[in-house]
């Protein structure tokens, strides 16, 4: 979530929210549906709705609603005349959310705080998963998993640029062959996941 739009510009394939747009996204569902489409590819409402064990009725609606606002869009390779197939129109979002929380508009920084929350509360539920299924892994795999916290006394100035390089060692380890859906036995999907907050001394 970054808060000086200079310091971090989004790079290709990434959308920046304006208040319109965010309003657009700021639902539980919608952050859902949006995540799925773009972790796993093309979807129907009721695949979708199968995989979040969601009603067709209600994944349909919010499909329609995330197109309205720019976030996926119809793939025409793959719809038919009985059912419609989605996509992700971006590989990811961007927002600046110290704009955000000062916006003039109340209902602005409700939808900000409800995004924070639920991408949260994702981050939460996918570390878990991820704990649940460890046997399921290689040994490989369980050795390379971290989950590490830091403590480290910084200003905002400080705290900005660790953010920037932390940010850029991970889009350094992107690789166009390993990202493929049919890359080697021994890749998979990673999430990384960043949180950089202060706390009260007391």
């Amino acid at each position: 979530m970054p808060d000086d739009p200079t310091a971090d510009a989004p790079g290709p394939g990434v959308i920046s929210l304006d208040p319109r747009t965010l309003r657009g996204l700021a639902h539980p569902l919608r952050i859902r549906l949006l995540a799925a489409l773009r972790e796993y590819g093309p979807a129907t409402a009721s695949g979708l709705a199968a995989r979040l064990g969601e009603s067709s009725g209600a994944t349909s609606y919010h499909l329609r609603q995330l197109a309205a606002h720019g976030f996926v869009e119809e793939d025409p390779g793959r719809g038919t005349a009985r059912e419609r197939w989605w996509k992700a129109a971006h590989s990811g979002t961007r927002f600046n959310a110290a704009g955000f929380l000062a916006h003039a508009d109340p209902e602005v920084r409700a939808a900000i705080g409800m995004l924070g929350r639920e991408v949260a509360a994702a981050h939460a539920e996918e570390l878990q998963t991820w704990l649940d299924s460890l046997d399921d892994w290689s040994p490989q795999w369980r050795e390379a998993f971290d989950l590490s916290d830091f403590a480290l006394r910084l200003t905002p100035g400080r705290a900005r640029a660790l953010r920037a390089e932390l940010h850029a060692v991970v889009e350094s380890y992107r690789d166009a062959d390993t990202e493929r859906p049919d890359a080697g036995d021994d890749a998979a999907l990673v999430h990384v996941h960043l949180h950089a907050f202060p706390r009260a001394a007391d």
